[in-house]
């Protein structure tokens, strides 16, 4: 399995913006679909953009708080991470962002649900200030 490590959290105000990394080390990354969840204090943690292995399909968030139109999920499989570009951000962004990743041929709503996913980064705190 491989072993992900988060970086490029931090406190941004409102409207502002943060690029997230995480990298992969020991195995063949591109074998994994990876990506991106959320957990708020108090909150579960919830879904927010996963990109497929192979031809890298992307996913993201569709609520009524949707981050889809202001983040962007990349993967550079030739260094061995995952992106997620944020902009416009605003307070109810705030949260400690994940990385996680599988090997599982997920589908569907699978795909969101974080139990399907059995690589875990530590986490990076995402703070934004109104």
């Amino acid at each position: 399995q491989v072993q992900l490590v988060e970086s490029g959290g931090g406190l941004v105000q409102a409207g502002g913006s943060l690029r997230l990394s995480c990298a992969a080390s020991g195995d063949t990354f591109t074998t994994y679909t990876a990506g991106w969840f959320r957990q708020a204090p108090g909150k579960e943690r919830e879904f927010v953009a996963i990109t497929r292995w192979g031809r890298g399909t992307v996913y993201y968030a569709d609520t009524s708080e949707s981050v889809k139109g202001r983040f962007t999920i990349t993967r550079d499989n030739a260094k061995n991470t995952v992106f997620l570009q944020m902009n416009r951000l605003n307070p109810e962004d705030t949260a400690v962002y994940y990385c996680a990743a599988t090997r599982s041929q997920l589908t569907g709503k699978a795909l969101r649900i974080p139990r399907e996913y059995d690589c875990w980064g530590q986490g990076t705190q995402v703070t934004v200030s109104s």
